[in-house]
């Protein structure tokens, strides 16, 4: 491949920077006018209905802020370790024969801190997320 002389770039002919330069412009152009004709032309009639909040076709009643027990937020959370450890283990073993005993061991390890932790949340009762018994 030859280099391109510096009155080649912005030629029209070979692709390069005036090549992009020109289709952004014109993406542009036409997203701004689309814009524009759909603002200034639309029918605008707001009515109390319209403006009212639309959930899944069901008329919201009270506040959107619900409290939500403090169990749901440990079990996302503990869900989202868990998934991300479940993403290294899957690339480890697809690349298993080629990073040898090393890679092992330090997969291993990291397995092995996982399940430092798993005990440590099911020791602190992190994983009881039932109603709790007076038996105990």
């Amino acid at each position: 491949m030859q280099p391109v002389a510096g009155g080649a770039l912005l030629s029209p002919w070979t692709p390069g920077i005036f090549s992009l330069s020109l289709y952004t412009i014109f993406v542009l152009v036409i997203i701004t006018a689309l814009l524009f004709l759909s603002s200034w032309l639309g029918e605008k009639k707001p009515t109390p209905e319209k403006l009212r909040p639309y959930e899944c076709g069901i008329i919201p009643s009270g506040t959107a802020r619900l409290k939500y027990p403090i169990p749901f937020y440990l079990v996302a959370i503990f869900f989202l370790i868990f998934d991300v450890e479940a993403a290294f283990i899957f690339s480890w073993a697809v690349a298993c024969e080629n990073l040898g005993w090393a890679g092992w061991l330090q997969m291993s390890y990291f397995i092995f801190v996982l399940l430092i932790g798993l005990v440590y949340i099911w020791k602190k009762g992190g994983l009881e997320w039932g109603p709790e018994s007076s038996e105990k």
